[in-house]
């Protein structure tokens, strides 16, 4: 068997493994205090107050650089959301981002990784209602860089920290919002290059009755060290299910890359999203 089959198994055995967890964690499906269009509507939100525990699944193909055309990367996001009471006015919602990652031909002909990426870890301060004549709601505060990542083609090396925000109005079924954050490193390999980067994401959404709704962003980032960007347009429509006693939205949609002419990066692809909801009853 050739090494990038067994790499590929592994990467499958992992996101099964993951996906049996989140069933094996989950109940009977919980007497709603919300509908699901206003679940939908809620998980537009990125600091609303409601756990859930995403599968973010990214199948990007046809990758171009300076040594290689072709190539695939299976990316699955690991992205925990666990919000905090502090007292009646405030909440701190948590918020993880972990990759599992097996690739091939991304970095030359016959070359092939698996493991982990680096971890980004951000806190959101947020006030639990929204502001008063715009209601806008808003999250603030630190994002950190942890370096996870198992192989240096995975992961960059470094420790980071710097600051995250997010604001977003919901009027009616539509939410809009951005999404950004800057992060520096501070400490970690010195052969490895510094951490300098801007990432930003608007999004625009609309719920309907019955749990469906659609999703579209951009999620962008500028590297300024190397003085490159990369980005991709991300387009999903999404259903809330109830699977064996759990309430699970199930989001496909494709992708579509662009970015700077020496930035290894693919060309399209595509993203599944299994996110695991655990409402308030």
């Amino acid at each position: 068997m050739m090494p990038s089959q067994k790499t590929g198994k592994s990467a499958s055995l992992v996101g099964m493994l993951a996906i049996l967890a989140g069933f094996w964690l989950s109940g009977p499906t919980p007497a709603l205090a919300q509908s699901q269009e206003e679940l939908a509507k809620t998980l537009a939100n990125p600091v609303a107050s409601l756990i859930s525990f995403p599968f973010q699944g990214n199948f990007d193909l046809n990758f171009r650089g300076a040594v290689i055309d072709g190539g695939y990367k299976f990316l699955t996001n690991i992205q925990p959301v666990v919000p905090f009471a502090l007292g009646k006015k405030w909440n701190l919602i948590s918020r993880t981002i972990l990759p599992v990652v097996q690739q091939a031909n991304v970095f030359g002909i016959d070359s092939t990784q698996t493991g982990l990426g680096d971890t980004l870890q951000s806190f959101f301060f947020s006030p639990a209602a929204p502001s008063k004549g715009l209601g806008l709601i808003w999250g603030a505060g630190p994002v950190f860089l942890l370096p996870t990542g198992t192989d240096d083609l995975l992961g960059g090396g470094k420790w980071g920290l710097g600051p995250t925000i997010v604001v977003v109005k919901q009027t009616g079924p539509w939410t809009i919002g951005c999404l950004a954050n800057q992060i520096w490193s501070f400490a970690g390999k010195e052969d490895r290059s510094d951490v300098d980067s801007f990432f930003l994401q608007p999004f625009l959404s609309r719920a309907y009755k019955g749990g469906f709704s659609w999703a579209l962003n951009t999620e962008f980032t500028q590297n300024w060290e190397a003085d490159a960007s990369v980005g991709s347009i991300n387009f999903t429509a999404a259903q809330i299910l109830p699977v064996f006693g759990q309430l699970v939205q199930v989001s496909l949609g494709p992708k579509y890359w662009y970015g700077s002419e020496a930035v290894v990066r693919a060309r399209w692809g595509v993203r599944l999203n299994l996110s695991f909801l655990f409402p308030k009853k």
